[in-house]
């Protein structure tokens, strides 16, 4: 939820799902097709990757931001955009949707949060296979590791800074977002 872009917020859930899984499939198909050269095992991972993870990343978001099926495409796309550049939206009756919006970032985060370990373990062995891969695995092998190894250590020093200052906009959209009034409260009352 947190690698997807306002634009694709504009899509319908089942949409999404499938650009989101789709992306997974290409980037999972390359690297077959770099290590071992096979076109025929590139398209297996790319049809067997991309439903399995588009279904999974539709049904995540839909369990972070519940709210997203309330709004239309336009208004899923001001809401997401406002939100990730830390700007409060014109229309008031987007308000809440900031702050539900802002709360599944939050919780997005949270939920990666004990996968970070797990990423340390891989990378390490990623750069162990990718060094004995040098030595002795082919050219495709080769290149796929060190491939591998620099997507692994982009997620844990660059990722981490881009996730905190994504929500850190995120909290200044919601905090800055005007409150509607409370129909409970009297009119002058603090």
């Amino acid at each position: 939820m947190i690698l997807v872009p306002g634009w694709l917020w504009r899509r319908s859930p089942v949409s999404r799902g499938a650009a989101v899984g789709l992306a997974a499939g290409v980037l999972c198909a390359a690297f077959v097709l770099v290590e071992s050269g096979s076109r025929a095992g590139a398209l297996v991972v790319l049809v067997a990757l991309s439903p399995f993870h588009g279904v999974r990343a539709a049904r995540r978001m839909n369990r972070i931001w519940p709210d997203a099926g309330s709004l239309n495409d336009t208004g899923r796309a001001t809401v997401v955009r406002a939100t990730r550049r830390g700007e409060a939206v014109a229309d008031p009756r987007l308000t809440p949707h900031v702050v539900a919006y802002a709360a599944g970032l939050r919780r997005a985060a949270e939920d990666d949060r004990p996968r970070r370990t797990v990423v340390l373990v891989v990378t390490v062995l990623a750069v162990v296979l990718a060094c004995y891969d040098t030595v002795r695995g082919a050219t495709g092998e080769m290149i796929a590791s060190w491939l591998a190894v620099g997507l692994l250590l982009t997620d844990l020093l660059w990722w981490p800074r881009r996730r905190a200052a994504l929500l850190a906009r995120a909290a200044r959209a919601a905090a800055s977002a005007p409150r509607p009034p409370d129909p409970d409260r009297p009119a002058g009352a603090p």
